[in-house]
């Protein structure tokens, strides 16, 4: 146990000195096999996870899903999702937010990705806010927060990664992750909703549509349900494994984007190039973080924590308690895929001997990650959204998101306490 404290101790040291996470992951993995084992050990232990890492078919289908991401953000399909929930909510007082929050949703649906989700709906739903007169600190809340379903709703690229690293069913996950992603998305509605109340003036309602109109909205999403139902559809269908479905996914997606006319050479080219960056960082993550899990399964830390956990008698939800609680102070401060990778190896174990379910498991990683996504001070998609909208201060953001990480904080309380809401849809595809 003390070894591998003292482990998070120096990579704690070595990420406040600026080091890359990635960076120092691997060398305090490295270090502290050498010491604990043999440096000949450590140089053979670390290759082999370079090169399995690098060379495991089930993880082609991360660059898979992020390529499928950036073809589905080139050929503008968020625009007819965003244009889809206005025709139906855009009429309320706080409609248009609520509607970038059910476009987002849908967005996650053929996107995967958070980031992705929240940058694309920054420039599709922010100008239609601020034309209509929307405060700024609920306009850019609710695209951080709406942002955040892209990594629930499936496919879900932290889930692949989860399932990969718990060898756990990569399309259980996925149909576990649907039902919290609604739910999510109606508490975040309910949010926007108690703002409003509050404060009319934040959210004025915008023009009401005709139902012809939302008929003609209906009929343009065509493309996204499409590409959902193909690959979720094959997927469940068993048609292909969830590999498969991300290449199936990335082809689709391209012939979008290339019948839309969204495509010339030079903005494939930035596609491929963005993807490739964004799966080089992942890869390089997963590869510090599996070279320091390493370390730490040598250590005593995993035994221990079950022997702490059986000597007390904890009450297994307690335990569970603790470690959401672990993980929503670690995603303040930290950046949260790294966080999944350092702690999964720890906590995994732990989850198994008490005897729950790593599906359900997952999805509460899954929603703690999305509680880390709009925590200040280090919530990735806040400092997206502040990158994209200059005009709007970090803190007026700040401010802003607060409403939602409350709602989000609701939702992660009733997935812990009905495990049903996650494993209902993923027992029925079993």
């Amino acid at each position: 146990m003390i070894e591998a404290l003292l482990g998070f101790a120096a990579m704690l040291a070595l990420m406040a000195a600026r080091v890359p996470i990635a960076l120092a992951m691997a060398v305090v993995g490295f270090v502290g096999l050498g010491i604990m084992r043999s440096w000949p050990a450590a140089v053979a232990s670390t290759s082999q996870v370079v090169f399995e890492t690098g060379s495991m078919y089930t993880l082609s289908v991360v660059p898979l899903f992020i390529l499928m991401g950036n073809f589905v953000t080139r050929a503008g399909m968020s625009r007819e999702l965003f244009h889809l929930a206005y025709s139906f909510i855009g009429h309320r007082r706080g409609g248009l937010a609520m509607s970038t929050i059910a476009a987002c949703a849908g967005f996650g649906a053929i996107c995967g990705s958070s980031i992705a989700t929240a940058a694309t709906m920054a420039k599709v739903a922010y100008p239609p806010m601020k034309e209509l007169g929307y405060s700024d600190d609920l306009s850019a809340a609710a695209i951080a927060a709406g942002g955040t379903l892209g990594i629930m709703i499936p496919p879900s690229t932290i889930m692949v990664i989860y399932g990969i690293m718990t060898e756990s069913n990569i399309g259980k996950l996925f149909a576990a992750g649907i039902l919290p992603g609604v739910l999510c998305t109606v508490f975040m509605c309910f949010a926007v909703l108690w703002i409003t109340r509050r404060h009319p003036e934040a959210g004025p309602a915008g023009e009401r549509s005709t139902w012809h109109e939302r008929f003609v909205a209906f009929q343009d999403i065509w493309g996204v349900v499409v590409l959902f139902v193909l690959v979720m559809g094959g997927i469940y269908g068993g048609f292909f494994t969830a590999t498969e479905g991300a290449s199936v996914g990335a082809f689709g997606a391209f012939c979008f984007a290339l019948g839309r006319r969204a495509l010339t050479w030079r903005s494939l080219l930035e596609v491929l190039a963005e993807s490739a960056r964004t799966t080089a960082m992942l890869f390089m993550i997963l590869i510090g973080a599996m070279i320091f899990a390493n370390f730490v399964n040598f250590t005593t830390m995993p035994a221990d924590l079950k022997d702490f956990v059986t000597r007390f008698e904890v009450h297994p939800l307690a335990v569970v308690v603790a470690i959401c609680v672990i993980y929503i102070v670690l995603g303040t401060a930290m950046e949260e895929l790294s966080m999944i990778l350092l702690t999964v190896p720890i906590f995994f174990p732990l989850i198994l001997h008490l005897g729950f379910d790593p599906i359900w498991f997952g999805v509460l990683i899954v929603m703690v990650v999305m509680l880390g996504m709009i925590s200040p001070p280090v919530g990735m998609n806040l400092f997206v959204l502040n990158t994209l909208l200059p005009d709007v201060p970090l803190r007026i953001i700040f401010r802003g998101v607060w409403p939602f990480v409350i709602v989000q904080m609701l939702c992660l309380a009733l997935l812990i306490a009905l495990p049903q809401v996650s494993l209902w849809l993923a027992n029925k595809v079993g």
